[in-house]
């Protein structure tokens, strides 16, 4: 694999290294390895080792390819290496207050074994608390622009002492109208900060602030995987969307409605695939774990049970399953979706073969849609995106298969004990009675979900045009208008507002309509559903560096 580099920079060879191989920290690698990672993704491959030689670097890629490691594992071998300060020694600056949490998070994770301090700095939460824990000192801020210039505003911020920059999904930020919040952090920090730029496209304006702001920066861009035409697997696609905590509890109810003779699930991590192979295992199904941790012995005791019908489920790394044949797959699940579209075609390409039909099931986030996508595009063929099934189709599933179980003894024979045993009660109850309240019994035998609760619905972000000004009002919607005291006079654009409504909310872009600034007021369409989480998280957040009144616009549908 060999990115390409930007047309004024020869290209970036990259080798086939696994994390030992890559230059980091041992305290780093250890832990990378104690998570159960048993390889660097392609982009991690290609970007680490130029950001640990201290380059600015330009990434091109999608969510989902690993990009959050590649940057925070190099941020953090610095900090461990260089040393610390009570200021923060590193930025990374996100869209949403979504992804700070959860890139925080992964840092946090990543930098246990040197005692690494990240914090999600965002708007809807309490700036007090946030400004209390910089005062006491972190190593990584991850912030949504917005909250970190007030907090900047304000001395509760400090970034003289910043090293490294990532700007982590810069095209989203563009878009949110972040641009010149972004510049005013960035001539906050020290001129000689090290710089990464992530993006899933490159459109001209990004173009334009990477020239501005990336010091002789080395582009990488991961070349996809070359799959031919007519590789792509006919087989029935389908997607459900559910938030990361719930994934566990969704799996289970999926595979109980679908019922697979044999099934292959991908997991990202060894410790991911032990985790998920002992609670599906305790839910009654005969699951195998299978990573690069077993000996070929073990990996080879796993598939001869999958082959001979003696376990249901094999739960997998990419790793593991490489060169993995077994023709009898009826359901190929992405526990986690892969890193590029190209790998979700190789692993759907396990089930569905000879003629026979074959299933493949995606637990997919909202925060995937660019993926989901890219995949579609590959693949030509439409995902077709289902709620996750809820506990009353559960039972009517169960039903079902009780049913079966009916029919199939009745075909079968040998009934004539149980006739016997019957005689009794035909003389005082009605036998269809009697056949129901068997029924009965049978499903409450069988069922596992006493006090199951339904999974709550995630959804896909409703994008609408690139530009978030004049948005015509969709008819039949539930909007309502909601006025600013802020306009014109003191600056404000459209994306301004716009991208605090978006960005410290974490709320998807659909929520957003029409856009109106006058001299000192401006108004903003939102659907009706949202409008009181807006307004609080408006409350709490300045705009062009004002804290901002918010209320009802007189005559708005409420």
């Amino acid at each position: 694999m060999t990115p390409p580099s930007s047309s004024d920079t020869p290209p970036v060879p990259v080798e086939e290294l696994d994390f030992t191989m890559l230059g980091l920290a041992e305290p780093l690698v250890k832990t990378v390895l104690d998570l159960g990672y048993e390889e660097p993704t392609p982009i991690q491959r290609a970007a680490i080792p130029v950001l640990l030689a201290g380059r600015d670097l330009l990434g091109l890629a999608a969510t989902g390819t690993g990009k959050t490691a590649a940057f925070a594992l190099p941020l953090l071998h610095h900090l461990h290496t260089e040393g610390r300060t009570r200021s923060p020694r590193a930025l990374v600056v996100v869209p949403t207050r979504e992804l700070a949490v959860q890139v925080a998070q992964a840092i946090h994770t990543y930098g246990k074994g040197i005692g690494a301090q990240a914090l999600a700095v965002y708007g809807g939460s309490s700036f007090g608390l946030q400004a209390r824990a910089l005062q006491r000192g972190v190593d990584v801020v991850v912030a949504t622009p917005g909250r970190a210039l007030d907090h900047l505003g304000r001395g509760t911020l400090r970034l003289d002492a910043v090293a490294d920059v990532v700007l982590d999904e810069a095209d989203e930020m563009l878009d949110m109208g972040f641009q010149e919040d972004i510049e005013a952090l960035l001539a906050a920090v020290p001129t000689d900060h090290r710089t990464a730029l992530f993006s899933a496209t490159f459109p001209s304006r990004l173009r334009t602030v990477a020239r501005n702001i990336l010091r002789d920066p080395l582009r990488v861009e991961v070349e996809p995987e070359h799959v031919e035409e007519g590789e792509v697997p006919r087989v029935r696609q389908v997607v459900y969307l559910v938030r990361r905590e719930h994934k566990e509890a969704a799996l289970a109810r999926i595979l109980d409605m679908e019922s697979p003779t044999a099934a292959l699930v991908f997991c990202r991590t060894r410790g991911e695939v032990d985790g998920l192979a002992d609670a599906l295992g305790s839910r009654g199904y005969r699951a195998e774990a299978l990573h690069g941790g077993l000996s070929q012995v073990q990996r080879d005791r796993v598939m001869e049970k999958l082959r001979g019908g003696a376990s249901d489920l094999v739960i997998a790394t990419d790793v593991a399953a490489r060169g993995l044949d077994v023709d009898q797959l009826s359901h190929v699940v992405n526990y986690d979706l892969p890193a590029s579209p190209e790998q979700y075609v190789h692993r759907i390409g396990r089930t569905g073969r000879a003629g026979r039909e074959g299933v493949a099931i995606s637990l997919a986030e909202p925060r995937e849609r660019r993926l989901l996508r890219a995949i579609e595009h590959r693949t030509g063929q439409p995902l077709s995106l289902e709620p996750v099934p809820s506990a009353a189709d559960l039972r009517e599933r169960r039903m079902e298969l009780v049913l079966g179980q009916v029919r199939a003894a009745v075909q079968t024979g040998g009934l004539q004990p149980y006739r016997k045993a019957l005689a009794p009660l035909r003389e005082e109850l009605d036998i269809e009675d009697v056949a129901a309240a068997a029924l009965k019994a049978l499903a409450e035998l069988q069922a596992a979900d006493a006090g199951e609760q339904d999974i709550p619905s995630a959804h896909l972000p409703v994008e609408r045009p690139r530009v978030p000004t004049r948005q015509p009002r969709e008819s039949g919607s539930a909007w309502v208008r909601l006025r600013l005291e802020v306009g014109r006079m003191v600056g404000v654009r459209p994306g301004d507002l716009f991208g605090a409504i978006v960005g410290e909310t974490g709320l998807p872009r659909g929520v957003v309509g029409a856009i109106q600034i006058t001299d000192r007021v401006s108004y903003v369409e939102v659907a009706e559903d949202e409008a009181e989480q807006i307004m609080q998280a408006l409350r709490h957040t300045t705009i062009r560096g004002r804290k901002v009144i918010v209320r009802w616009d007189e005559g708005s549908q409420r």
